[in-house]
């Protein structure tokens, strides 16, 4: 199915890696373990357009917080500014989904049944509970037949009609089409990636290894050829978001999605696509020898500040100025940014026995975390670094609900009015040797930490200069957390210790992290930020380094 020499391989079939970054059976983890540990070493190139695309992720969150005003309106009187809209589909609004597969870029062949690859009728706007999974998604897997013409690099189209319950996308069915009852949008599916060829030989025999096809290839188009290419999977996401926005001053990258109506004003739902974990390794050629595509379409809701997320991260136009060639191979390298970014909450996510790991480590971790962000919002700090800190923040207590059974109490209020939250150990963490161990390392470690943090404490008073008492606190905290904080890592490493065993360690989160200090480093001297949080993120390469 897959032309010999290509750089891409095919992913076809169940059980495959899904838009929304879900994944098959163990055949295939294992098979996509087995790649990620035969891929190459990253050069120093890779990594320097690594940082680069680090940063402008940050910097792409952060502009999301910042609207400006509303724009003034010349036509209006004083130019007062313009009303805010309102979203056209009202909450659990019940919708029909129309999807059609077309060549052409402008739909109009309604009544071609070949076209509709899927029909849903009856969806709710809003709704998260209902599909097969209970988490608002539906899925719908089929074949897309395809012509000679795309076969032969012909572009093919996806056009996603929403309409209210009873109306058609059709607007020639005068009684069934509402302009204000249709959402609609469409983009190409299949994607031109360029292939290049390099001519080598044996330079004592003059033999080469090549593909004869692809040699051929080479002398008719050149040494690089522009190649259409599939992924058999991806996601409609619609946004459940009501926000009153204002036509003009949406904020990019968002501006580019929010559609709004001419005449009424108001605007229409959020339709995204989501490709964002569609790998390049999954990405297949289209050839002559392929009579039909593999195609498995999902509709999920979307939050906002999730949208936001991959709407920014989506975003490329700021790496023009790296040039074409750069452009176009950055897919490659943002996937080595996508897999790690996820790896920590996915070890965290499927972990099912809490054996071997520190849950002390977890709570510090948490309160490491809220001393660094309420230090550096104290100080004069770019607003890149308190978003990421923010960020990290928000990991850390996720990961308390997955190391501890949090529940609310709902009988016994705080102050009888809020529920109280609860925190009970896990039975994998109990019933193990690992609690005495994690209790112990901490007993042992609390005999030195709280001798130095009143050592700091009086040091930091007598003789560094503060803002106030809560500056005092907050500088003295990270202060002692800075200079003493490596040995907080030792609870762990006592814990596989006494277990001979470091099975238990997410390595390849610890490796990302380690390669990720130079990043930092990097990072700590072009961003404003306070000098000891400057000193801090240097620090962390020591340990990091040298586990």
């Amino acid at each position: 199915m897959v032309a010999p020499g290509t750089e891409v391989a095919a992913a076809t079939g169940p059980g495959q890696v899904t838009s929304n970054g879900s994944a098959g059976g163990s055949g295939e983890a294992a098979a996509a373990a087995e790649t990620q540990r035969q891929q190459p070493a990253p050069n120093a190139w890779q990594v320097i357009k690594g940082v680069l695309f680090r940063i402008f992720i940050i910097w792409a969150i952060s502009s999301w917080f910042r609207r400006g005003p509303a724009p003034q309106d010349p036509g209006s009187a004083g130019g007062a500014p313009r009303a805010p809209s309102r979203n056209l589909f009202p909450k659990d609004t019940l919708m029909d989904l129309y999807v059609y597969i077309s060549e052409h870029e402008h739909f109009t062949d309604f009544n071609l049944s070949s076209a509709l690859f899927w029909q849903k009728r009856d969806l709710v706007y809003g709704d998260w509970t209902s599909g097969e999974n209970a988490d608002g998604c539906y899925e719908h897997y089929g074949e897309v037949d395809i012509s000679q013409s795309v076969q032969q690099n012909g572009s093919i189209y996806i056009h996603v009609y929403f309409t209210k319950s009873g109306f058609h996308p059709d607007p020639r069915q005068k009684n069934l089409y509402r302009r204000l009852a249709t959402v609609h949008t469409s983009r190409m599916i299949n994607k031109y990636k360029r292939r290049r060829f390099q001519k080598t030989k044996n330079l004592l025999t003059g033999e080469t290894e090549a593909d004869p096809e692809m040699i051929k290839r080479a002398e008719d188009f050149g040494p690089v050829e522009v190649i259409s290419h599939w992924h058999p999977n991806l996601t409609i996401n619609m946004v459940d978001d009501h926000t009153p926005w204002v036509k003009g001053s949406v904020p990019p990258p968002l501006d580019q999605y929010v559609k709004f109506d001419a005449i009424s004003g108001d605007y229409y739902p959020i339709l995204y696509f989501n490709d964002y974990w569609n790998l390049q390794k999954d990405y297949f050629p289209i050839n002559e020898s392929l009579r039909r595509l593999p195609f498995r379409l999902s509709f999920c809701p979307l939050s906002l500040w999730r949208w936001q997320l991959y709407a920014a991260q989506s975003s490329r136009s700021p790496w023009n100025f790296l040039g074409e060639d750069l452009y176009e191979q950055s897919d490659e390298e943002q996937d080595s940014v996508k897999r790690p970014l996820p790896t920590d909450i996915q070890f965290w996510n499927s972990r099912q026995s809490l054996e071997g790991l520190s849950v002390r480590s977890v709570f510090f971790g948490v309160f490491q975390s809220l001393v660094v962000l309420l230090y550096i919002l104290d100080n004069e700090t770019n607003f890149v670094v308190q978003v990421s800190v923010f960020i990290g923040l928000l990991i850390d207590i996720w990961k308390i609900t997955k190391v501890m059974d949090v529940r609310l109490d709902r009988e016994n209020k705080v102050a009888g009015v809020f529920p109280r939250v609860t925190f009970n150990d896990k039975s994998t963490y109990i019933e193990s040797s690992t609690k005495v161990y994690d209790d112990m390392a901490f007993r042992y470690l609390s005999w030195i930490l709280f001798p130095l943090l009143g050592c700091y404490a009086v040091y930091s008073l007598l003789y560094l200069e503060h803002k106030g008492w809560y500056s005092w606190v907050l500088s003295m905290l990270y202060g002692f957390l800075l200079t003493f904080g490596f040995i907080t890592m030792t609870p762990q490493l006592f814990i596989n210790y006494k277990l001979k065993s470091v099975a238990h360690l997410p390595w390849r989160m610890l490796t990302y992290k380690a390669l990720n200090t130079f990043i930092d480093d990097l990072f700590a001297f072009v961003i404003r930020m306070p000098m000891m949080y400057r000193i801090g993120c240097l620090r962390d390469g020591v340990p990091l380094g040298g586990s």
